[in-house]
C-alpha cells in the first residue's frame, strides 16, 4: 500500500529537486526522499507519512509533500521509518527524532536552522510526539506542527469513534487492528509516546494546526488536543472540513478539500519560518 495517488513524476515538476538519499534513523539508515522547493528555501519540514503505523511511505505520500513544500517555500523530508508488525513501538517513534535531528542539523547549514514537524493520521501521532518529546531535550525545538487527522488519545473513547465507527473510510475495527500491529505490550497503551493526548504537562510546545474530517471516527482526537493544547497556553490553529473522510489529503488530486488542507498547512508553515514573525 504504498501506491500514488497521483504520477511522481507530474508532481515534482513545480519543484526544484527531489531528491533520494538515507537518513540516520535509530537502528540504521532509513531510506528518504528530500522535496526542494523553487525560490528562496526556508526552514525544513519533518513529515512523518500516515497508514496506522504499517502502510505507506515514500511514494504514498510522495504528492503531498510535493504541494507542501511548494506551499510553505520549506525544504520536505519525507522519511521511510520503520513499520510493524516487524517493528513494533516505539521503533517508529525513535526513527522519527532521529530522522529530526538530522533535518535540523542540515536545516542550520542551509536553510536558516527552523525546523518544524507535520504528518496525517499515525503521522500526526508521530508529530505530536516528536514535539513533546524535542520539548523534553530529544531533538532540537520544532517551530510549529502540522497535524492532519491525528490519532492521539490510546484507549480513551469519543463520540466519533461511535458516530462515524463504520462505513466512512475508516473503522474503529481497523483502528484496533493497526493498534494490536504497533503496540509491543499493555503498558505501552498508556505510554505518551503512543498517546501524545493523554500527557499530563502539554505546556511550552511548538505552536499548533490541527486539521480534521468530519465524517472520520479521529475528528474528536484532534479537536480534543486543539483544545488542550489552548488550555496550557500554547497556539492553535484548529480546522475540521465539512463532509471530508479521514486519509482526504492522499487523494488530494481529486478532493478540493485535500489541496485546500495542504495549501493552509503550507502557509502556516511560511509563516512560522519568518524570523520577524516567530519573535
Amino acid at each position: 500500500m504504498d501506491t500514488p495517488s497521483f504520477p511522481t513524476a507530474l508532481s515534482s515538476l513545480p519543484l526544484r529537486r527531489v531528491v533520494a538519499l538515507s537518513v540516520p534513523g535509530a537502528e540504521g539508515d532509513l531510506p528518504a526522499r528530500l522535496f526542494i522547493p523553487r525560490g528562496r528555501v526556508r526552514g525544513a519540514v519533518l513529515y512523518l507519512h500516515g497508514g496506522g503505523f504499517v502502510h505507506c511511505g515514500l511514494n504514498s505520500h510522495h504528492g503531498m509533500c510535493c504541494r507542501l513544500a511548494r506551499a510553505s517555500g520549506a525544504a520536505v523530508l519525507l522519511v521511510d521509518y520503520r513499520l510493524a508488525p516487524e517493528h513494533r513501538f516505539p521503533a517508529a517513534v525513535e526513527d522519527s527524532l532521529a530522522a529530526l535531528r538530522w533535518l535540523a542539523a542540515l536545516s542550520a547549514r542551509c536553510w536558516g536552522g527552523g525546523v518544524a514537524v507535520a504528518g496525517d493520521s499515525a503521522g500526526g501521532n508521530l508529530a505530536a510526539v516528536v514535539a513533546q518529546e524535542a520539548r523534553n531535550g530529544a531533538a532540537p525545538q520544532p517551530v510549529m506542527q502540522l497535524l492532519y487527522y491525528p490519532t492521539l488519545y490510546g484507549r480513551r473513547l469519543f463520540p466519533s469513534h461511535q458516530t462515524y465507527g463504520s462505513g466512512y473510510f475508516l473503522s474503529r475495527r481497523s483502528m484496533e487492528w493497526y493498534a494490536d500491529q504497533y503496540i509491543s505490550a499493555e503498558p505501552d497503551w498508556d505510554d505518551t509516546r503512543f498517546a501524545p493526548g493523554e500527557h499530563p504537562d502539554l505546556s511550552s510546545l511548538p505552536p499548533a494546526v490541527i486539521i480534521t474530517a468530519e465524517c472520520d471516527p479521529l475528528r474528536d482526537e484532534g479537536a480534543a488536543y486543539a483544545q488542550a493544547l489552548s488550555q496550557a497556553g500554547g497556539r492553535v490553529f484548529y480546522r475540521c472540513y465539512p463532509g471530508a473522510l479521514h486519509a482526504f489529503l492522499n487523494f488530494y488530486a481529486f478532493m478540493p478539500y485535500g489541496k485546500a488542507a495542504l495549501r493552509l498547512g503550507g502557509k502556516a508553515l511560511r509563516r512560522a519560518f519568518r524570523p520577524q514573525e516567530r519573535r
